[in-house]
């Protein structure tokens, strides 16, 4: 099986339609709600060691999806992304690892440093001849921490919204010609 440190260096592009940028918040503190950004860009400059390499991203926030239109025009709102003075959400690399990416994460304006645990799933060339690399990567943020604050105080306790949100990333990387 690959190693990260066989990826090859060079310039790699997202490639987006095999690929997810996800998260999940609990809802009245019982289940759990999934949604997913449908149009984002990422690009990573691999060096000739791991440590060497860089990583940008930007997913477009009017692009959220979780199922409900009702409630992802709640997220694109003021209440949350407030999408109309703030369309995009970014990712700016400051440390990888073999087992974690670490950066900054800009939300509505606010920039915070998040880690995200890092797994590599190996390389692969598609049929057309593509060198193609696959990884998974999550974190867990607080959200208030990025100004995301509407919630709703329930009558037994607890809130509306968790605090807490899960990003899961799983990416299909695409090695530049």
């Amino acid at each position: 099986m690959a190693s990260i440190h066989d990826l090859p260096a060079g310039t790699w592009t997202v490639d987006a339609s095999h690929s997810v940028i996800g998260f999940t918040a609990r809802h009245l503190m019982v289940t759990k709600v999934r949604g997913q950004f449908k149009e984002f860009e990422g690009t990573v400059k691999v060096g000739d060691v791991i440590s060497d390499s860089q990583v940008t991203a930007v997913a477009q926030l009017a692009s959220v999806d979780t199922g409900s239109a009702d409630r992802d025009a709640h997220l694109k709102s003021a209440d949350f992304f407030d999408v109309e003075n703030n369309p995009t959400m970014s990712f700016t690399s400051t440390q990888v690892t073999a087992d974690s990416l670490k950066g900054d994460l800009t939300i509505k304006g606010v920039t915070k440093p998040v880690e995200f645990d890092l797994d590599f799933n190996g390389l692969a060339t598609d049929p057309w001849g593509n060198q193609k690399a696959g990884f998974e990567a999550t974190a867990e943020i607080n959200r208030k921490d990025w100004g995301l604050e509407w919630n709703v105080a329930l009558e037994g306790g607890g809130v509306l919204v968790s605090e807490k949100i899960k990003i899961t990333l799983d990416v299909q990387l695409l090695k530049a010609a």
